[in-house]
């Protein structure tokens, strides 16, 4: 425990200092946040009821999908995996805790946002804030899971771009944040479903803004845990401790069961 713990207090503190992963976490989701504020009111006046959520899912999936993996894929580049390794740290602690330091930086930057949208921008406020915490948690959960999943698959750090941004872009246009899933085509909802931001808005509408929901957002709550879960799960089996070693005790393609709850989603939803 006091390793696990030291290890925290470490990976926390980088968090902060290090310049790289201060931007993801704190400082472009916040700029992002107040530019917004100040421009989307302007060319839509209902930005201002989904600001929130919206903000808080970017805020999300900044910090995990683009701040998350690169350090992983660093550190096995530079051997630093395999000290951990000698020192007896094992596999589970090196994944888990960077994404638990990533849930408590975003915890302090939702709060940021939760509280002072109302009175700078006049946001909506949560209307549950119980629900609002559990739909925040879980989408921290799937994208976090899918971040370390990123940084364990990827054979390289400019890679580690290329995976995010497909996962990144297609969530800014379609997951719901800039533009209601309600005005998409047939096709691109489809597709829009197969991303964590797409639920998270949902369950967002649904359980804490008193908005309605377009469809079951407990459903959504539900498929971000089980593919967060599974992230992990795979992201814990396909580790590997040193670049170099071209054994794999899986192949980077299983990484796509991820998708498996929200293909499910589609289907029954």
């Amino acid at each position: 425990m006091s390793a696990f713990t030291t290890h925290f207090s470490f990976e926390f503190k980088t968090g902060i200092r290090n310049k790289n992963l201060l931007l993801m976490n704190y400082l472009f989701p916040l700029g992002f946040y107040l530019m917004m504020g100040f421009i989307m009111p302007e060319i839509n006046p209902f930005f201002g009821e989904a600001m929130i959520p919206a903000m808080v899912t970017f805020a999300i999936l900044a910090a995990t999908l683009l701040g998350l993996p690169d350090p992983l894929v660093s550190a096995r580049e530079s051997g630093i995996f395999r000290s951990y390794k000698i020192n007896g740290v094992p596999a589970l602690s090196i994944l888990l805790i960077p994404a638990l330091t990533t849930a408590l930086h975003l915890a302090i930057v939702s709060l940021i946002i939760t509280v002072s949208a109302p009175f700078l921008f006049d946001a909506a406020p949560p209307v549950n804030g119980f629900n609002f915490v559990i739909a925040m948690l879980a989408f921290a959960l799937a994208c976090s899971g899918l971040g370390i999943l990123i940084g364990v698959v990827s054979p390289s750090t400019r890679l580690t771009v290329l995976f995010s941004q497909v996962i990144f872009v297609p969530s800014m246009l379609l997951g719901g944040l800039m533009m209601p899933f309600s005005m998409l085509p047939e096709a691109a909802q489809t597709l829009a479903q197969l991303l964590p931001a797409t639920h998270a808005m949902n369950a967002f509408n649904g359980l804490a803004m008193g908005a309605v929901a377009d469809f079951n957002p407990w459903a959504s709550v539900a498929m971000l845990s089980v593919s967060g879960l599974i992230a992990f799960a795979l992201a814990l089996y396909l580790f590997s401790w040193d670049s170099k070693n071209s054994q794999r005790r899986g192949h980077p393609i299983l990484a796509l069961l991820i998708l498996v709850p929200y293909v499910i989603g589609i289907l029954f939803l």
